[in-house]
């Protein structure tokens, strides 16, 4: 198709071979006579050679209008698709979100977030990979994932990242004697048995501090490298879990309770984006949903 023309002047063109007459081609376009045989006077002049011939008031197409008919109409179906796919994707209804997420929010409280998020749109497709925080942190900085949601990262130049400072709770078995307490500290805790995650986690680290500034027995009976298998532990009597908020926000609790912990132990947590491309109106959206459910975390837990 040559560059000069334009979509009107195609359309022009269309409509003038459907209904075979520059009069009722100007009727249906609402436009002057005049004005639709210059259109195809310069269409014809661009091409070079003519696409009508004019004799007695009537116009008749030539061979060749015929074949420029397939093109145009092949060029003005393309930018009507165009079109109704932008439209989708201005209306959040057509496109992909590629989601990074590390274990502990994988499980139930990603999934509830995209199923919210998608439960209106079925063109929408989403490819979720979870991956330790190190990886997913990796995922974003190589701009290959949309979102990310990792406990949060060291500052990187390729990496946008918004922190989330959430506190923990304690996980108690729903018959302990301790679900009476509205708050707990360690001192209501000392001696019990505790599942915890490996040495080097903040939060292990964090939790030890807080037992040993109140001099509090730390008792450590499982050793996890997530949250996520304690909550059966504690289900069935055989520990308590001093637990991030998303773990506890979104695990079923049959069987268990939760409670404030004091003092302060946060988990920070953030939503991790590319930095070097810009986002799509669908991420944007998503990213906006995935913050209100993690700012909805910080509220305290009703006893």
């Amino acid at each position: 198709m040559l560059p000069n023309l334009t979509v009107r002047q195609l359309q022009t063109f269309r409509e003038v071979m459907r209904t075979g007459s520059f009069s009722e081609a100007s009727r249906v376009l609402g436009r002057t006579q005049p004005a639709i045989s210059s259109m195809i006077a310069n269409i014809e002049s661009e091409l070079g050679f003519p696409l009508f011939l004019r004799e007695h008031g009537r116009v008749s197409p030539c061979p060749e209008a015929h074949y420029f008919l397939e093109e145009a109409e092949q060029v003005l179906e393309r930018l009507d698709r165009a079109q109704r796919v932008m439209r989708e994707f201005s209306t959040l209804d057509r496109g992909s979100l590629r989601i990074a997420v590390h274990p502990a929010a994988s499980g139930y409280f990603l999934p509830n977030i995209l199923a919210e998020f998608l439960k209106d749109k079925p063109k929408i497709h989403a490819d979720l990979m979870m991956r330790t925080s190190q990886v997913v942190e990796d995922l974003i900085a190589s701009q290959e994932y949309d979102v990310g949601l990792a406990e949060t990262p060291p500052e990187r130049p390729s990496i946008e990242i918004e922190q989330f400072a959430l506190r923990c709770v304690v996980a108690l078995p729903e018959a302990s004697p301790l679900a009476r307490y509205e708050r707990l500290t360690p001192a209501e805790l000392s001696g019990h048995p505790l599942a915890m995650l490996f040495d080097e986690h903040p939060l292990s680290r964090a939790t030890r501090d807080a037992f040993n500034r109140q001099g509090a027995k730390l008792v450590r009976r499982f050793t996890l490298r997530t949250f996520l298998p304690s909550m059966r532990l504690v289900a069935n009597g055989l520990c308590i879990a001093i637990v991030d908020r998303i773990t506890a926000a979104t695990y079923p609790s049959q069987g268990l309770v939760f409670r404030e912990f004091d003092p302060a132990i946060e988990a920070d947590i953030a939503v991790l984006m590319p930095a070097h491309r810009p986002a799509s109106q669908l991420t944007q959206a998503f990213c906006a949903l995935l913050r209100d459910r993690l700012d909805a975390l910080k509220e305290p837990i009703a006893p």
